[in-house]
Protein backbone atom coordinates (compact mmCIF):
# COMPACT_ATOMS: atom_id res chain seq x y z
CA UNK A 1 0.00 0.00 0.00
CA UNK A 2 1.25 3.46 -0.35
CA UNK A 3 1.46 6.10 1.72
CA UNK A 4 -1.94 7.84 0.56
CA UNK A 5 -3.01 4.43 1.21
CA UNK A 6 -1.99 4.24 4.42
CA UNK A 7 -3.96 7.40 5.47
CA UNK A 8 -7.65 7.34 6.93
CA UNK A 9 -8.19 3.54 5.91
CA UNK A 10 -4.55 2.65 7.50
CA UNK A 11 -5.54 4.26 10.52
CA UNK A 12 -9.60 3.32 11.04
CA UNK A 13 -7.65 -0.53 9.72
CA UNK A 14 -5.17 -0.25 12.58
CA UNK A 15 -7.94 0.67 15.26
CA UNK A 16 -10.13 -1.49 14.14
CA UNK A 17 -7.54 -4.55 14.47
CA UNK A 18 -6.15 -3.44 17.49
CA UNK A 19 -9.40 -3.40 19.32
CA UNK A 20 -10.76 -6.12 18.14
CA UNK A 21 -6.92 -8.38 19.24
CA UNK A 22 -7.07 -6.86 22.56
CA UNK A 23 -11.06 -7.69 23.28
CA UNK A 24 -10.73 -11.42 22.15
CA UNK A 25 -7.32 -11.73 24.09
CA UNK A 26 -8.82 -10.29 27.19
CA UNK A 27 -11.94 -12.63 26.81
CA UNK A 28 -10.01 -15.33 26.56
CA UNK A 29 -7.15 -14.76 29.44
CA UNK A 30 -10.65 -13.76 31.96
CA UNK A 31 -11.90 -17.08 30.75
CA UNK A 32 -8.11 -18.96 30.97
CA UNK A 33 -5.88 -17.41 33.14
CA UNK A 34 -2.24 -18.65 32.72
CA UNK A 35 -1.28 -20.19 35.80
CA UNK A 36 -4.68 -20.04 36.92
CA UNK A 37 -6.90 -16.78 38.09
CA UNK A 38 -5.05 -16.12 41.54
CA UNK A 39 -1.98 -15.36 39.57
CA UNK A 40 -3.14 -12.74 38.12
CA UNK A 41 -5.05 -10.91 41.03
CA UNK A 42 -4.04 -7.40 42.53
CA UNK A 43 -5.69 -5.25 44.84
CA UNK A 44 -6.16 -1.42 43.77
CA UNK A 45 -5.56 1.80 45.67
CA UNK A 46 -8.84 0.68 46.90
CA UNK A 47 -8.54 -2.51 48.29
CA UNK A 48 -10.67 -4.18 45.32
CA UNK A 49 -9.49 -7.27 43.82
CA UNK A 50 -8.65 -6.58 40.01
CA UNK A 51 -7.52 -8.71 37.17
CA UNK A 52 -4.01 -8.05 35.10
CA UNK A 53 -5.79 -9.31 32.57
CA UNK A 54 -5.92 -6.12 30.30
CA UNK A 55 -1.96 -5.73 30.54
CA UNK A 56 -1.37 -8.74 28.48
CA UNK A 57 -4.19 -8.25 26.52
CA UNK A 58 -3.64 -4.80 25.29
CA UNK A 59 -0.02 -5.80 25.01
CA UNK A 60 -0.73 -8.23 22.44
CA UNK A 61 -3.28 -6.68 20.72
CA UNK A 62 -1.01 -3.31 20.09
CA UNK A 63 1.61 -5.45 18.81
CA UNK A 64 -0.55 -7.34 16.01
CA UNK A 65 -2.34 -4.12 15.12
CA UNK A 66 0.60 -1.92 15.03
CA UNK A 67 3.19 -4.52 13.54
CA UNK A 68 0.50 -5.50 10.72
CA UNK A 69 -0.76 -1.68 10.26
CA UNK A 70 -0.90 -1.26 6.45
CA UNK A 71 2.08 0.97 4.74
CA UNK A 72 4.82 0.16 6.71
CA UNK A 73 8.11 -0.86 5.80
CA UNK A 74 9.38 -3.76 6.74
CA UNK A 75 11.80 -2.49 9.25
CA UNK A 76 8.95 -0.27 10.61
CA UNK A 77 7.21 -3.72 11.44
CA UNK A 78 9.94 -5.40 13.04
CA UNK A 79 11.07 -2.06 14.70
CA UNK A 80 7.64 -2.14 16.00
CA UNK A 81 7.11 -5.92 17.11
CA UNK A 82 10.57 -5.95 18.88
CA UNK A 83 9.47 -2.41 20.81
CA UNK A 84 6.17 -3.25 22.07
CA UNK A 85 6.53 -7.00 22.38
CA UNK A 86 9.58 -6.34 24.74
CA UNK A 87 8.23 -3.86 26.79
CA UNK A 88 5.19 -5.84 27.21
CA UNK A 89 7.19 -8.92 28.10
CA UNK A 90 9.58 -6.74 30.46
CA UNK A 91 6.36 -5.15 31.93
CA UNK A 92 4.87 -8.99 32.51
CA UNK A 93 7.56 -10.25 34.05
CA UNK A 94 7.64 -6.87 36.63
CA UNK A 95 4.19 -7.75 37.15
CA UNK A 96 4.51 -11.42 37.62
CA UNK A 97 8.04 -11.49 40.01
CA UNK A 98 8.08 -7.73 41.20
CA UNK A 99 4.27 -7.53 42.88
CA UNK A 100 5.84 -7.51 46.53
CA UNK A 101 8.73 -5.45 45.84
CA UNK A 102 8.26 -1.99 47.43
CA UNK A 103 11.32 -0.39 45.53
CA UNK A 104 10.49 2.15 43.01
CA UNK A 105 12.28 4.46 40.23
CA UNK A 106 15.44 4.17 38.68
CA UNK A 107 17.89 5.16 41.60
CA UNK A 108 16.16 2.11 43.81
CA UNK A 109 16.26 -0.83 41.36
CA UNK A 110 20.21 0.61 40.39
CA UNK A 111 21.59 1.08 44.32
CA UNK A 112 19.89 -3.18 44.92
CA UNK A 113 21.96 -3.59 41.25
CA UNK A 114 25.24 -2.18 42.75
CA UNK A 115 25.01 -4.10 45.48
CA UNK A 116 24.63 -7.24 43.81
CA UNK A 117 20.71 -7.59 43.18
CA UNK A 118 18.79 -8.14 40.33
CA UNK A 119 15.23 -6.64 40.85
CA UNK A 120 12.48 -7.32 38.40
CA UNK A 121 12.54 -3.45 37.80
CA UNK A 122 15.98 -3.73 36.89
CA UNK A 123 15.21 -6.47 34.08
CA UNK A 124 12.40 -4.00 32.81
CA UNK A 125 14.80 -0.68 33.04
CA UNK A 126 17.24 -2.35 30.47
CA UNK A 127 15.38 -4.74 29.13
CA UNK A 128 12.68 -1.97 27.57
CA UNK A 129 16.15 0.65 27.20
CA UNK A 130 17.75 -2.16 24.90
CA UNK A 131 14.65 -2.74 22.95
CA UNK A 132 14.01 0.63 21.92
CA UNK A 133 17.52 1.57 21.06
CA UNK A 134 17.53 -2.15 18.82
CA UNK A 135 13.98 -0.02 17.47
CA UNK A 136 15.18 3.21 16.83
CA UNK A 137 18.60 1.74 14.83
CA UNK A 138 16.25 0.23 12.75
CA UNK A 139 13.88 3.42 12.19
CA UNK A 140 17.23 5.84 11.95
CA UNK A 141 20.15 5.84 9.68
CA UNK A 142 22.13 8.24 11.67
CA UNK A 143 23.93 7.34 14.77
CA UNK A 144 22.42 10.38 17.10
CA UNK A 145 18.97 10.00 15.26
CA UNK A 146 19.10 6.27 16.12
CA UNK A 147 20.37 7.41 19.72
CA UNK A 148 17.20 10.10 20.23
CA UNK A 149 15.09 7.54 19.13
CA UNK A 150 15.74 4.97 21.49
CA UNK A 151 15.23 7.34 23.79
CA UNK A 152 11.80 8.10 22.80
CA UNK A 153 10.58 4.56 22.23
CA UNK A 154 11.78 4.18 26.09
CA UNK A 155 10.90 6.83 27.66
CA UNK A 156 7.03 6.73 26.66
CA UNK A 157 6.82 3.63 28.08
CA UNK A 158 8.04 4.77 31.06
CA UNK A 159 6.19 7.67 31.26
CA UNK A 160 2.41 5.34 30.35
CA UNK A 161 3.45 3.50 33.40
CA UNK A 162 4.53 6.55 35.62
CA UNK A 163 0.45 7.41 35.22
CA UNK A 164 -0.70 3.65 35.89
CA UNK A 165 -1.37 4.70 39.40
CA UNK A 166 -5.15 4.70 39.47
CA UNK A 167 -8.01 3.79 37.44
CA UNK A 168 -8.25 5.12 33.95
CA UNK A 169 -4.97 7.22 34.45
CA UNK A 170 -3.19 5.59 32.08
CA UNK A 171 -5.37 4.59 29.68
CA UNK A 172 -6.74 8.25 29.60
CA UNK A 173 -3.19 9.37 28.95
CA UNK A 174 -2.65 7.11 26.26
CA UNK A 175 -5.88 8.77 24.75
CA UNK A 176 -4.81 12.08 24.75
CA UNK A 177 -1.20 11.51 23.83
CA UNK A 178 -1.65 9.63 20.71
CA UNK A 179 -4.83 11.30 19.30
CA UNK A 180 -2.29 14.01 17.82
CA UNK A 181 -0.68 11.42 15.56
CA UNK A 182 -3.71 10.39 13.80
CA UNK A 183 -3.26 13.77 12.03
CA UNK A 184 0.05 12.71 10.80
CA UNK A 185 0.65 11.31 7.84
CA UNK A 186 2.86 8.14 6.77
CA UNK A 187 3.11 4.99 8.89
CA UNK A 188 2.54 7.62 12.62
CA UNK A 189 -1.19 8.05 11.78
CA UNK A 190 -1.71 3.50 12.49
CA UNK A 191 1.27 3.45 14.46
CA UNK A 192 -0.67 5.79 16.55
CA UNK A 193 -4.11 4.36 15.85
CA UNK A 194 -3.21 0.71 17.12
CA UNK A 195 -2.96 2.20 20.98
CA UNK A 196 -5.71 3.66 21.26
CA UNK A 197 -7.89 0.90 19.54
CA UNK A 198 -6.15 -1.05 22.19
CA UNK A 199 -6.74 0.76 24.94
CA UNK A 200 -10.44 2.11 23.84
CA UNK A 201 -11.50 -2.14 24.09
CA UNK A 202 -10.63 -2.38 28.07
CA UNK A 203 -11.45 1.59 28.98
CA UNK A 204 -14.39 0.63 30.43
CA UNK A 205 -13.30 -2.54 32.29
CA UNK A 206 -10.44 -0.70 33.95
CA UNK A 207 -12.39 2.59 35.18
CA UNK A 208 -14.94 -0.29 36.28
CA UNK A 209 -12.00 -1.49 38.46
CA UNK A 210 -12.68 -5.30 36.88
CA UNK A 211 -9.20 -5.11 35.54
CA UNK A 212 -6.02 -2.64 35.10
CA UNK A 213 -3.50 -2.48 32.68
CA UNK A 214 -0.51 -2.85 34.90
CA UNK A 215 3.55 -2.80 33.64
CA UNK A 216 2.49 -5.05 31.01
CA UNK A 217 0.23 -2.94 29.36
CA UNK A 218 1.61 0.60 30.14
CA UNK A 219 4.86 -0.36 28.87
CA UNK A 220 3.63 -1.63 26.04
CA UNK A 221 1.21 1.23 25.39
CA UNK A 222 3.98 3.69 25.98
CA UNK A 223 6.02 1.86 23.86
CA UNK A 224 3.79 2.31 20.94
CA UNK A 225 3.16 6.04 21.14
CA UNK A 226 6.93 6.48 20.76
CA UNK A 227 7.55 4.15 18.14
CA UNK A 228 4.58 6.93 16.24
CA UNK A 229 6.51 9.61 17.56
CA UNK A 230 9.77 8.37 15.92
CA UNK A 231 8.19 7.86 12.34
CA UNK A 232 6.70 11.36 12.31
CA UNK A 233 9.85 13.15 13.45
CA UNK A 234 13.28 14.27 12.42
CA UNK A 235 16.22 15.30 14.92
CA UNK A 236 14.34 18.17 16.41
CA UNK A 237 11.45 16.53 16.99
CA UNK A 238 12.79 14.06 18.22
CA UNK A 239 15.31 15.79 20.39
CA UNK A 240 12.54 17.96 22.26
CA UNK A 241 10.53 14.67 22.72
CA UNK A 242 13.87 13.32 24.39
CA UNK A 243 14.49 16.00 26.06
CA UNK A 244 11.02 16.33 28.00
CA UNK A 245 10.77 12.38 28.48
CA UNK A 246 14.27 12.65 30.24
CA UNK A 247 12.49 15.70 32.59
CA UNK A 248 9.50 13.42 33.60
CA UNK A 249 11.36 10.44 34.40
CA UNK A 250 13.81 12.75 36.88
CA UNK A 251 10.27 14.24 37.60
CA UNK A 252 8.77 10.60 38.03
CA UNK A 253 7.34 10.28 41.69
CA UNK A 254 6.38 13.72 41.45
CA UNK A 255 4.12 12.89 38.11
CA UNK A 256 2.56 10.05 39.59
CA UNK A 257 1.41 11.54 42.78
CA UNK A 258 0.09 14.50 40.64
CA UNK A 259 -1.69 11.83 38.55
CA UNK A 260 -2.82 10.20 41.63
CA UNK A 261 -4.42 13.59 42.69
CA UNK A 262 -6.60 13.95 39.71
Amino acid sequence: MTAAGSGALGRITSFLAAAGATRAAYMALRKRPPGGAVRWERTNHAGRTVQLHAGLATATGTALAAAGAPGLSARTRAATALAVLAAGGCGVYDDMCGAGDPRRGFRAHLSALRDGEVTSGAVKLFGIGAAGLAAGALLKPRPADKLLAGVVIAGSAHLVNLLDVRPGRAAGAVLALGAPGLLRRGPAGPLSAAPLGAVAAVAADDLGERTMLGDAGAHALGAALGLAVVTGNGRRGLAAHAAGLIAVAAAGDRISRAAAAL
